[in-house]
Order: C-alpha cells, then structure tokens, then sequence
C-alpha cells in the first residue's frame, strides 16, 4: 500500500485536499496523488487529439473511480495536457471526487451545448478544425486556408476563457502534488518545450493547443509557440527524470495503425496528421526498448539503470467508428459516448494488466513502432 501519512503542516495549505499530498513513502519529497485505496503508483501520458480528448477523461475517471492507482507525475500535450491540470487542480481541492467532478465541469464547459454564445461556438470548432471535412463545420474549412492572423484577428480562443475560469493557476503552483509536463513545440527554434507545473498559467496550455492553421502562435516571455503534438505528443522521457516509478501508463487516442489507403485529398491529409502526431511518440518507444534490452543484457548496471514498465490504454476498438473528422465534433453527447468509451477502455485493462503493474511492461514495444 502507499503510505497513508498525511503531511505534517496541512494548515499550511488550507485550499489543498489532504489527499493531494500523500507521500510516496514516509522519507519521500516526492508527492504522489492517491487516495484511501491506492496500492501502486504510475505515471501517466496523455496524448492530445482535439474531441478525442474526452476519450482520456472516461479512462481518468474510471482509474480514479477504481483507486488502486495514484499518480506521481503526469505528462500531456493539448487536450491531454488540459484533461491532466484540470485533474489535478481538481484533486487540489477535492480529492479524487472533486477531480472527476472538475473533469466533468470542463468538458461540459467546452461542449457546444455549454455556455458559448454562438460567436464563441465558431471559433471553439475551430479548435477541433485541423480534421476538416466535417460539413457542420464548412466555414472552418475555409478559414484554415487563409492565415489565422487574418481569419482570427483578435486571436479569440474560448478554451483560455473556459481554463482560467475554472483552474487555480497560483494554488496549481505552489502545491506538492504529482509533476505535471505540459509539451509546446518552439516556432522558432523548432525545439519540444516543456513547462512544468511549477511555472504553469493558462497560456502555456493554450501553447500546448496551439494548431497554427487555426490561431497565432502563442507568445510567453516573447517567444512563440505551436501545439505541443508536433514534437512530443506526449513526451515520456521527462517520466524517467521527474519519476521515481518506473510505470508509465500510455493514453493513447491517435490510431497508428489503419488498414485502408487514403484517396482523397481530405483522407490523406488526415492520416498524414495522424502519423505526424505519432512520429515522436514511436521513437520514444523505440530508445525505452532499446535501454531495456541493454539493461537485460548487463550492459548497463543494473544499479545505476532500472527498465521502464510501459503500458497502454488506447481507442483501439473503441474508437475505430470515429473518423479524423470527428475530432472537431463537440457537441456533448458525443463527449459523453467518448467518455463511456474511455472508462470501459480502461476498467478493461485494469481487468487485464493491473497485475503487472510494476513488474512488467504490459505493451509490446517492439510490435507497436516497428
């Protein structure tokens, strides 16, 4: 079981539920988020992908609903990054009901059948707008043509609203809670940034969600940066560093595989950007593979290297009846289905896996990236 002590000076931090700030083990300075029930620790990698992102909240709320696992860090880019700073500020100040009462908040929030008026609901699509051939949403079809320093002049973007209203950035901060990396790719350098909870306000999120077709890039301290998915979507290697679990449990909503040739403009751009949010991600399963087999084979010290156990919740199944295109659908009986989806994804696995959790690695790395 993870220890249950809670820390000494909680008066310290009136606004945090005790829950946030369980120790991993009474000598720890790591923070693990878990509740009563927890008995492993994992951290988690949340990939973006527009709508799909609900898909992540159903497997949130079912691994929080269950309890067995806490979470020590966690790493994400656009809607992944979101669904993990919402969860986490919810944690903050609830507990684990209070985070999956904030993940539901936020989705219903940025649904088209939230609180937009119908102004806000055309540039929220937009958002979703990079899968582009869904004719609810024509006009974004066209807007996306143009640069998005003209079809957006004054840069609005709901999602900033929705985020600044509902998370406490400044609590968010100052919290010893689990590591949160938030990924944004550097418009000039073209470098994987990484923000980490410590500095984290709304705008590295907007970064993080940055589609350039759609909005300007996003400046902080100067620099301008584009969605987080180009480069790391998510990142894992900070995992290995900010961690001291060697569990890393994969989110994964962008399909690798399809068995069917695209034809038309529209299809093939669509798989061209799945496989373009995926590059990253391959070629950081494939180094973890390769560390691990020179750490089976003795050439690295065992004492010094310790393999990583990588494990995977993905739409496989589940999502298949979703085309690219309904990645912009928003409308909140469509998260609702992606949410349902996502918690029997991954009651399905804890089914499965939870056993090997913290022994094994549960995902076939060398049948995944080759």
């Amino acid at each position: 079981m993870l220890d249950s002590q809670q820390p000494g000076s909680v008066d310290s931090a009136p606004e945090v539920h005790v829950e946030a700030l369980l120790p991993m083990e009474p000598s720890a300075t790591t923070r693990v988020m878990a509740g009563p029930k927890a008995e492993k620790t994992v951290s988690l990698a949340l990939q973006g992908g527009g709508a799909h992102g609900a898909f992540t909240w159903g497997v949130l709320d079912a691994l929080i609903e269950d309890g067995r696992l806490g979470f020590e860090a966690i790493t994400g880019a656009s809607a992944g990054a979101m669904n993990a700073v919402v969860m986490v500020d919810g944690w903050l100040e609830g507990g684990p009901d209070g985070a999956r009462a904030a993940l539901e908040r936020f989705w219903r929030e940025v649904s088209l059948d939230g609180d937009f008026w119908p102004a806000q609901r055309s540039v929220f699509n937009g958002v979703f707008g990079f899968w582009k051939d869904n004719p609810v949403l024509e006009f974004w079809g066209r807007m996306v043509k143009s640069s998005p320093y003209v079809a957006n002049p004054l840069n609005y973007n709901p999602l900033r609203k929705a985020l600044a209203a509902q998370v406490n950035f400044e609590r968010l901060r100052a919290a010893e809670t689990a590591a949160i990396y938030v990924s944004a790719t550097n418009v000039w350098t073209g470098k994987l940034a990484l923000f980490e909870r410590e500095t984290l306000h709304v705008d590295h999120l907007m970064a993080s969600a940055c589609l350039p077709t759609v909005f300007q890039a996003v400046e902080i301290d100067g620099v301008p940066y584009w969605d987080g998915g180009y480069l790391g979507n998510p990142p894992l290697y900070p995992l290995h560093r900010g961690a001291r679990t060697r569990d890393i449990l994969l989110v994964q909503i962008n399909p690798v595989e399809r068995r069917e040739t695209p034809r038309s403009p529209q299809e093939i751009q669509d798989r061209l950007n799945e496989i373009t949010f995926n590059a990253n991600l391959m070629r950081e399963l494939r180094a973890i593979d390769f560390l691990d087999n020179l750490i089976a084979e003795g050439v690295l010290g065992q004492g010094d290297y310790k393999p990583l156990y990588v494990h995977r919740i993905d739409g496989t199944g589940a999502l298949d009846e979703y085309q690219a295109s309904s990645r912009l659908d928003a409308r909140w009986r469509v998260f609702q289905r992606l949410r349902d989806k996502g918690r029997g994804a991954a009651q399905a696995w804890l089914a499965e896996h939870y056993d090997g959790i913290g022994r094994t690695c549960t995902l076939d790395l060398q049948a995944t990236y080759q």
